[in-house]
């Protein structure tokens, strides 16, 4: 996705301080609702100790010193309490769900207003790490507009895993053309405008301890058009609409998804988008991913991400494997680099500072190419960085990354870990 610099936080909470005491003592004890309360349920969360004087739903006559007072509590208060409570684990709570966004700058999209949410959920068996879905939505005044839903849900026992990720958006960016000649070309760079739909689907089975397979399913459209250099196109079409169907099986032992602290994550992906299913252009698609998540010192994680993605057959423009973005080779504008394969790789450090800040530092190398007698070395693109976290949620950072490229750099803004 695009990458957002500047960005300003801002909370909107509906909450008032209520000071409730049945006893003669000077009442000084106040409690609050808390603005991630679910539907279901309203969790009070303590903003003060009580002492041993309060007492709550008392059965005993209220004096006149002792009836309830209503008290307002000050936006930047609430504002404080919203954040000092998010990543507090709240086990009465059916669904955890907390906002942040703010207004953002960048040289692609101009003033925007960005929103991302977190939801964490579980079942009745509290071991079993937590359901987590994500959505998220960006507005600018250059016509960019985004909005998307992300999220894993593990069924009881971890016996099926249901992932998915849909999201809409349209942006006015540039197009180089595919290939790595191509993209290192700014003479080959135009304008153009971008409408995308996607979806995509996977149903995982355990087959054994930490073994999953199951199908999965995709539909992407896009709709390319205003291209001010056509001729980078080679004739190709500028709208594609892609269905595809395929499988995948993973072995994971990760403690926790989207912040991993141990564990190893495979993932083999194979899927084809045949004729049968409307596809003008019949192409398949192999995608493998390694995450290995190791602890080096106190507060210090050594995470290693592995991944290549190769097509075969009449493969559009528009489902090319791409460089850049928000999880890998960042700093990269996406899509600059972009043809028939892709293989990238990263280490990233990331160190817990204090509370709950942290930080990371991260190398990583890139390299697209139309077919394997194509390949060059001197082709590889070199990828480097550092970011900012704070953890919004439980094991659910927010993170603020800068990385650098060959001749480009970028902030992006997001939620959870890379990989």
């Amino acid at each position: 996705m695009k990458e957002v610099r500047m960005f300003i936080c801002i909370i909107l909470i509906c909450s008032e301080g209520v000071i409730v005491s049945a006893s003669a003592c000077p009442v000084s004890e106040s409690f609050f609702l808390s603005a991630t309360d679910s539907v279901e349920q309203t969790s009070v969360v303590i903003a003060e100790p009580f002492n041993a004087d309060t007492v709550i739903g008392s059965s005993l006559p209220l004096s006149l010193d002792t009836a309830e007072v209503k008290k307002k509590t000050s936006f930047f208060r609430r504002f404080l309490n919203y954040f000092n409570d998010a990543n507090k684990p709240k086990p009465r709570k059916k669904f955890d769900f907390s906002i942040i966004g703010g207004p953002h700058y960048s040289s692609d999209t101009k003033l925007g207003l960005g929103l991302v949410a977190a939801g964490l959920y579980q079942g009745k068996d509290t071991l079993m790490q937590p359901s987590m879905v994500s959505l998220y939505g960006d507005v600018s005044t250059t016509g960019f507009y985004l909005l998307g839903v992300k999220g894993t849900h593990f069924f009881p026992e971890d016996k099926y895993r249901l992932l998915y990720n849909l999201y809409f958006f349209s942006f006015p960016g540039y197009f180089w053309g595919t290939g790595y000649e191509a993209g290192s070309n700014d003479d080959n760079k135009g304008s153009y405008k971008r409408i995308q739909n996607q979806v995509k689907i996977d149903f995982l089975f355990r087959l054994a301890n930490n073994l999953y397979a199951g199908p999965l399913a995709s539909f992407d459209y896009v709709a390319g058009s205003n291209f001010e250099k056509p001729e980078t196109l080679n004739g190709a079409a500028k709208s594609t609409l892609s269905v595809g169907v395929g499988g995948s099986i993973s072995y994971d032992t990760r403690d926790f998804q989207t912040n991993s602290y141990k564990g190893v994550y495979l993932k083999l992906e194979q899927s084809l988008s045949p004729c049968f299913l409307g596809n003008k252009d019949v192409f398949y698609t192999t995608d493998v991913l390694a995450d290995i998540y190791q602890k080096v010192w106190k507060g210090g994680i050594l995470a290693i991400d592995i991944h290549a993605k190769f097509t075969f057959g009449d493969t559009p423009w528009t489902m090319m494997p791409k460089l850049g973005g928000s999880l890998r080779m960042r700093g990269y504008y996406e899509g600059q680099y972009r043809d028939r394969n892709v293989g990238e790789i990263q280490v990233e450090l990331r160190q817990h500072v204090w509370k709950r800040n942290g930080v990371v530092f991260w190398v990583g190398a890139g390299n697209v190419f139309h077919d394997f007698r194509s390949f060059k070395w001197s082709h590889t693109l070199p990828n480097y960085g550092l970011g900012y976290r704070w953890e919004f949620k439980k094991r659910v950072n927010v993170r603020l990354d800068y990385g650098f490229g060959k001749g480009q750099s970028g902030f992006l803004f997001n939620i959870n870990e890379a990989f």
